[in-house]
């Protein structure tokens, strides 16, 4: 077995619709990014990668690549999954937690497990999402964007059985 982690931020910006574990979250900003900035997926997509002892996010997806601007991060997170199969892992289970002071994100944890959990080809209970705020410090306290943290436990899939 093997873990990873991985971390993400995007600022808000009012151009775009907040899109959060692959759910678009009612709201007046969105997060600014190449793709549709994502910040739960991206540090899901971190984790995995690093828990396979893979490049990063940035590595595979740049956000200099034109052909993949305003990207479902949806997308990416089905092609880190293959990447993990075609080297013989499988996900056993990813933990999350996103960190905004707004808005408040608990009455969509479930849609995101599921929408997550369909992509990744897991049991929604495979897959933990909690939201805290910062009490008010920091860039999320200033509702400047959101971050997101993860940690992924693979194994190789002859192992899984």
């Amino acid at each position: 077995m093997r873990v990873g982690i991985g971390y993400d931020v995007h600022r808000f910006t009012p151009e775009k619709p907040l899109i959060l574990g692959g759910i678009e979250i009612p709201c007046d900003m969105g997060l600014l990014g190449h793709s549709d900035a994502d910040v739960l997926v991206h540090a899901i997509c971190d984790a995995l990668l690093g828990a396979a002892g893979m490049r990063d996010i940035g590595f595979y997806f740049p956000d200099t690549d034109d052909s993949i601007k305003g990207i479902s991060s949806l997308i990416i997170l089905e092609e880190v999954c293959k990447m993990l199969e075609s080297e013989g892992f499988g996900i056993i289970n990813i933990d999350t937690i996103i960190i905004a002071q707004w808005p408040k994100v608990g009455a969509y944890v479930a849609d995101m497990k599921n929408c997550l959990a369909k992509v990744c080809n897991l049991d929604p209970s495979q897959i933990g999402i909690k939201a805290t705020t910062t009490e008010g410090l920091g860039f999320e306290g200033r509702k400047e964007g959101i971050s997101a943290h993860s940690v992924a436990l693979i194994g190789k899939l002859e192992n899984l059985d």
